[in-house]
C-alpha cells in the first residue's frame, strides 16, 4: 500500500491553495516560522519535530477529507449539540497555559505541562479513519505520538486494569455543558491493554497544524477502531484505575452506548443500523468494515469475548 510522506504531499492536495497560501504568508510575516504553525510559543525543538514528521505504519491512503470539513462538522458537545455548535463556540476555550494530571494506581503521579508532553516523543502523521456511532466517517492526517509515551512516565501499578480520562469543563466558555443530558465533566474510559497499545494516539495537531479548538485542543485521544466518542477531548487527567470507571455516553444511555464501542457492523444501534457509513463529502454509504479496518491490529485484544454482549 503507498502511503505518502509529507514530502510527497503537494499543500495543495492538503488544504485549499488559498488558504494554505494565505496561512503560510501569515506565519511567515509574523516570524514564526515552523513553531508558529504547531503552536504559538512552541520552543524550537517541538518546531523541529514538526518538520520531521512521518508516516505511520497504520496509515491510510484514502483520500482525506477536506480540513474545512473536519473543522466544520464535529462532534464535542461541551459546545452544543448541533455538529455545527463547536466550530461556533469553542474559539471562548483558554487552552494555554494547559496541564494534565496522571494520576490513580502508578508509581509516579505527575502533573504535565502541554510543553512537557510536547517532548515525549517524536510527533508523527497518522492518516485515520474516523466514525462516530451516527454512521458517518472522515479520512483525517492526525499529529501525534502513541499515548503509551506518556502513560509509562508514571508506571502504573499492577493493580491497574483501566484508564479514565477526564475532559476539561468551564462552563462559561462551554454552553453546552448547562444541559444535564450528560454527567460534567465529560468522562471516558480504556481497558489498560487498549490504552496501550500503538493504534491509541494522543493527538495534538492536524493536517500538520495544531489541533483547532472544535477538534479537542490542545491534546485529545485518537482511538480509530473504535466509534467516535470514545476519543476524549480537551483532556486534562489522566487515571489510573482497577475497576471500570464510568463514561458519560455509557452513563447517560447503557443500551444505546457501550463501554468498548469498537466498530461493529453487526452490532447495530437500538435506533439505527451500522452495517453502513457515510464518508463526509461521498453521496453514497459505504460498508462498514470491522474494526475500522484495524483488525489485524486489535481483534486479539478481545479474544474470546462476545462483542455483541461487550458492545
Amino acid at each position: 500500500m503507498l502511503i505518502k510522506r509529507p514530502d510527497d504531499i503537494a499543500p495543495s492536495e492538503i488544504t485549499p491553495l488559498d488558504v494554505y497560501r494565505g496561512r503560510r504568508e501569515f506565519i511567515k510575516t509574523a516570524g514564526l516560522g515552523l513553531a508558529g504553525a504547531f503552536a504559538l510559543g512552541a520552543m524550537p525543538a517541538e518546531a523541529a519535530r514538526l518538520a520531521n514528521l512521518h508516516t505511520s505504519p497504520y496509515g491510510t491512503n484514502e483520500k482525506q477529507t477536506p480540513l474545512k470539513d473536519v473543522t466544520s462538522y464535529n462532534n464535542f458537545t461541551e459546545f452544543g449539540f448541533e455538529k455545527e455548535d463547536p466550530a461556533a463556540n469553542a474559539h471562548q476555550l483558554k487552552t494555554s497555559p494547559w496541564t494534565v494530571t496522571v494520576d490513580g494506581l502508578v508509581k509516579k503521579p505527575r502533573t504535565f505541562a502541554l510543553e512537557e508532553i510536547l517532548k515525549l516523543a517524536p510527533l508523527e502523521e497518522r492518516i485515520y479513519r474516523l466514525r462516530c456511532v451516527e454512521g458517518w466517517s472522515m479520512v483525517i492526517p492526525w499529529d501525534g505520538f502513541p499515548l503509551a509515551s506518556l502513560l509509562k512516565q508514571v508506571e502504573p501499578l499492577g493493580n491497574a486494569r483501566y484508564v479514565a480520562f477526564q475532559s476539561a469543563l468551564d462552563k462559561e466558555a462551554m454552553p453546552g455543558t448547562h444541559r444535564s443530558f450528560l454527567t460534567w465533566p465529560y468522562a471516558e474510559g480504556l481497558r489498560l491493554d487498549e490504552a496501550m497499545h500503538p493504534l491509541t494516539l494522543l493527538a495534538l495537531g492536524l493536517y500538520g497544524e495544531d489541533l483547532p479548538k472544535q477538534n479537542g485542543a490542545p491534546l485529545r485521544l485518537v482511538v480509530p477502531w473504535k466509534y467516535g466518542f470514545k476519543s476524549a477531548k480537551s483532556i486534562v487527567r489522566i487515571r489510573f484505575v482497577a475497576e471500570r470507571p464510568l463514561t458519560a455516553w455509557s452513563e447517560a444511555a447503557p443500551a444505546e452506548y457501550g463501554f468498548y464501542s469498537n466498530v461493529n457492523p453487526k452490532v447495530d444501534h437500538p435506533r439505527w443500523s451500522q452495517s453502513k457509513e457515510r464518508r463526509i463529502g461521498e453521496f453514497l454509504r459505504r460498508p462498514t468494515l470491522m474494526f475500522n479496518g484495524y483488525g489485524d491490529q486489535v481483534a486479539s485484544l478481545y479474544t474470546g469475548m462476545d462483542l455483541k454482549k461487550n458492545y
